[in-house]
């Protein structure tokens, strides 16, 4: 039996810079991993089977099972493996549960069936999943350009976060479709990025849409630095020291949830990899 983590990413900032003909769009941002995520199982068997059955998502539409039958496919393995899914991140959070999911269960069962892939191509495969997925594969910070499939290695500070779930799912092609979603901000070096202001373009529109958010920002920002991450509707708070971090956390309104977690610019995938 192999356990793996499926650690959280948070988008430090995210620019959207342009949409293209074909309707996807340009962007630039910069993932960090957190040492705090869903925890996945692996044990071989005959059958390709996972454990439990997320609420409204059939188990064949699952991106665990998308992941592993893409590997069955890519390789012509017909080995087998039951999957137990501990989860821990919410759905539409803008956390990447479901990409970093996938990541997991590529690199998981690329172990667990010996089939020895170099992380490049199982990140060409998780590409076919999802734009996140192959940063999760590579498990570095990294500053992602284009559609989000251009990578360059970063290494951003390692702050306490507070991660706060205000308990909406925001749809992210509704907010890419919405034409009131900011689409001309500049296309920088990363150093440039790096050391100006950070900012979520998604943010004002999620805000708009999504009162829940609004609301919780402007709470999270009275203890620290706070932006939302991704296209929400999660948000995180940057804080000098886990105690800090854990004072907010006590604070939490009632009707919204959170955890405390470290930055990671190397994924704890790859730390639990290396323990195997």
């Amino acid at each position: 039996m192999m356990r793996l983590p499926a650690p959280a990413k948070l988008n430090l900032f995210l620019y959207i810079t342009g949409r293209r003909d074909d309707g996807y769009h340009n962007l630039q941002t910069l993932f960090q991993f957190v040492d705090f995520g869903d925890e996945l199982r692996f044990e071989a068997a005959d059958e390709l089977t996972l454990s439990p059955a997320l609420p409204g998502v059939a188990t064949e539409n699952n991106l665990i099972i998308r992941a592993a039958r893409l590997l069955q496919s890519h390789t012509g393995c017909t080995r087998g493996a039951r999957i137990h899914l501990t989860k821990r991140l919410p759905m539409g959070g803008g956390l990447g549960g479901g990409s970093s999911d996938a990541a997991t269960t590529l690199v998981g069962l690329n172990r667990l069936w010996q089939l020895d892939l170099p992380a490049e191509e199982l990140a060409a495969l998780g590409l076919q999943l999802g734009a996140d997925v192959p940063v999760f594969v590579h498990g570095r910070a990294a500053f992602a350009e284009g559609v989000g499939d251009i990578f360059t290695e970063a290494h951003p500070p390692e702050p306490w976060y507070l991660v706060v779930n205000p308990g909406v799912e925001v749809s992210t092609p509704a907010i890419f479709t919405d034409p009131d979603l900011p689409r001309n901000s500049p296309v920088l070096s990363l150093q440039q990025r790096l050391s100006s202001p950070w900012q979520n373009d998604c943010e004002g529109l999620v805000k708009k849409r999504h009162p829940e958010v609004a609301k919780l920002l402007s709470w999270l920002l009275e203890y620290a630095p706070s932006r939302m991450t991704g296209t929400g509707a999660c948000i995180f708070g940057t804080f000098d020291s886990r105690e800090a971090a854990e004072t907010a956390l006590r604070n939490v309104p009632d009707d919204a949830s959170g955890f405390v977690a470290r930055g990671c610019n190397h994924s704890p995938l790859l730390a639990a990899l290396k323990a195997l």
